[in-house]
């Protein structure tokens, strides 16, 4: 099947299954005649895999890793369970940032109410932003870029 019909049988965009093929997750043959890639029911099972692999949160590079492992015979099982161990405790870290920003967010929006807006003046940027109080201490996800200086 061509790219068009793989992606309609996967329910994907061809530029998916493009994608997918040009990180070597997919590996159609070439129709000698016209050069078209040509998939078979083994890419669309591989395919599916890797929509299933994207949901749980593995990245491409963990998706070639989980597909080499398979493709050589070996179970990738402990593998993908070592991965997500690793990563929810991250995910879950990442959602409390999250959810402290949308508070933050959803503080600063109460206080801005009660302000005019404003023009900048040579002295203030955005009044908003600049009443809005300032970080006890950067965030690793905030804190400025580390600055070398020569010696």
């Amino acid at each position: 099947m061509k790219v068009s019909e793989l992606a309609r049988r996967a329910g994907v965009t061809a530029e998916t299954v493009r994608h997918y093929t040009r990180e070597g997750l997919l590996s159609p043959e070439r129709d000698p005649d016209n050069g078209y890639q040509l998939y078979d029911d083994d890419d669309l099972r591989r395919l599916r895999f890797i929509q299933r692999a994207r949901t749980l949160g593995f990245g491409v590079a963990e998706i070639r890793e989980i597909l080499e492992q398979s493709d050589r015979g070996d179970s990738p099982c402990p593998l993908v369970r070592d991965l997500l161990a690793h990563r929810l405790p991250e995910i879950r870290a990442r959602i409390q940032e999250l959810e402290a920003l949308a508070n933050r967010m959803e503080e600063a929006l109460g206080a801005w109410e009660r302000l005019p807006d404003g023009t900048p003046d040579g002295h203030s940027l955005c009044r908003l932003i600049e009443s809005f109080p300032e970080p006890l201490e950067p965030s690793p996800r905030t804190a400025p870029p580390h600055q070398e200086t020569s010696s």
